[in-house]
């Protein structure tokens, strides 16, 4: 993605997929929706069809059914999220393109593609037509499509260190679709790195309350719960003194690990529970271990540090 289709890059950030939902209904429309002149034909619609598709609306003042259609073209327009554009012409003040392509009933529609014509239809279709009109010449997707591009985005921004950036496109998703649970689930995940624990725990509510047992939000409200209890711990040098004054002091050592947890450092987290289970597994009514399949819930269950531990922690059990 090059940072001029991507609003959210810093500079010479560069992600395969392409962030864009089109204008929002408050936007002015001329990005999507314009009109054009025989001069301007070549530019508008030719030369920009080589990027997008571009639809050409034939019309005229004195037409009834054009004021009809025109309405509903452009709502469907903004409704694609940019997959396509449409250029209005006025064949009254600029008859000659209409002429060479033989048009000779209006309201007609053009689809143009890679600077052809490659589809079209005559009079005005209803809304649903329209809609599967653009579908066809410019390939189904929608909003759909254009969130999962978006998230995609977004997690190759997260492996390239740019957590802003995510985060902006997180934002921007959750404004097109409050419901997508990857962007609440990774936005929340953001703020807890922050430190915005309330602010974290703020988003994560704007999940249906019907979808909160997913995965992801699970696991972000589990990462909540950790960074909670890290908090009242203390210092970790008080505890790692009173592990070396008792080897067996299993509190101090789980606090310990809650403490790794909080700072991100997993695999020191889970040998700390494990260590405990080696010594002793009815220790807290096998607490280490239940905390253990919390951090793991916690960091997700493809997590490195979780593969690492589950393996650990399977050898212990079944050795």
């Amino acid at each position: 993605m090059s940072t001029d289709n991507n609003p959210f890059a810093p500079a010479g950030a560069q992600y395969s997929a392409n962030v864009s939902f089109g204008a929002s209904p408050d936007e002015p429309k001329g990005d999507l929706v314009k009109d054009t002149t025989t001069q301007r034909f070549s530019a508008d619609v030719i030369q920009e069809s080589r990027n997008q598709v571009v639809l050409v609306d034939f019309w005229a003042p004195w037409c009834g059914p054009c004021k009809q259609l025109t309405p509903v073209l452009e709502k469907a327009v903004k409704a694609a999220g940019g997959r396509v554009k449409l250029v209005k012409m006025n064949i009254d003040d600029h008859p000659a393109v209409a002429g060479q392509l033989g048009i000779q009933s209006i309201p007609a529609v053009i689809a143009f593609k890679d600077g052809q014509p490659v589809d079209g239809f005559m009079g005005a279709l209803p809304e649903s037509k329209v809609n599967e009109f653009i579908d066809r010449v410019a390939g189904p997707g929608g909003a759909g499509a254009q969130i999962e591009a978006a998230l995609a985005a977004a997690t190759e921004a997260l492996a390239a260190g740019d957590g802003q950036t995510a985060a902006d496109i997180y934002q921007e998703i959750l404004q097109v679709a409050p419901d997508t649970l990857a962007a609440i689930a990774g936005l929340a995940g953001l703020l807890i790195d922050a430190g915005q624990i309330d602010a974290a725990r703020s988003v994560l509510e704007t999940a249906p309350e019907n979808k909160r047992s997913d995965a992801s939000i699970a696991g972000v409200t589990a990462r909540i719960a950790l960074a909670e209890q890290a908090e009242k711990l203390g210092d970790a040098g008080d505890l790692l003194r009173r592990l070396e004054a008792n080897p067996k002091d299993h509190q101090a050592r789980f606090d310990l690990a809650m403490l790794h947890n909080a700072r991100g450092e997993r695999t020191e987290a889970a040998d700390c529970l494990l260590e405990i289970m080696k010594a002793d597994r009815t220790w807290n009514e096998d607490g280490a271990r239940k905390q253990l399949l919390q951090f793991f819930e916690a960091w997700g269950m493809t997590d490195e540090a979780t593969l690492a531990a589950r393996r650990k922690l399977s050898s212990l059990l079944f050795s």
